[in-house]
């Protein structure tokens, strides 16, 4: 881990298609290259048309994301899993057993199940992606660049 950072980070989530999407989203704009981040789901889901549309509204495009599941991974070698919902978290301490990585836990709430308004839909949506943004930056801060 350079300048504190894990040189790759896994989000996970039930459906992989909202919350470990966004934090996925999150992370890269705000780190780019300097971490490797990665998303999967228990089971895959399919592309959620609002979590696109509240991640654009800060201008992150999360909208080629193709959901996958823990088997569809590329690569399986990640300092850091972070589930985001319990059946998530289930398959990242299973995955433990297998390589070395650390495991957090971050139940966010998963806001497919509101109803209502289109509006108060989208609020939810907000909500999770605003919560995410907050913890992502405390959990890994900005690195300064030296000036030269």
């Amino acid at each position: 881990m350079s300048n504190g950072l894990p040189s790759a980070v896994l989000f996970a989530c039930t459906m992989n298609s909202i919350r470990s999407v966004m934090a996925a989203g999150i992370l890269k704009w705000l780190h780019g290259t300097r971490i490797y981040v990665d998303s999967v789901g228990v089971r895959k889901g399919e592309p959620d048309g609002f979590a696109i549309e509240v991640m654009d509204e800060i201008g992150i495009d999360i909208s080629r994301h193709r959901p996958r599941t823990f088997e569809e991974l590329d690569d399986d070698n990640f300092d850091l899993v972070i589930s985001l919902s319990p059946e998530a978290q289930h398959r990242a301490v299973e995955m433990t057993r297998t390589f070395a990585c650390e495991v957090e836990f971050w139940r966010t709430f998963d806001p497919s199940i509101l109803e209502g308004s289109r509006e108060m839909r989208l609020d939810g949506y907000r909500q999770v992606r605003d919560e995410l943004m907050k913890r992502l930056k405390a959990r890994f801060p900005a690195v300064s660049t030296p000036r030269l």
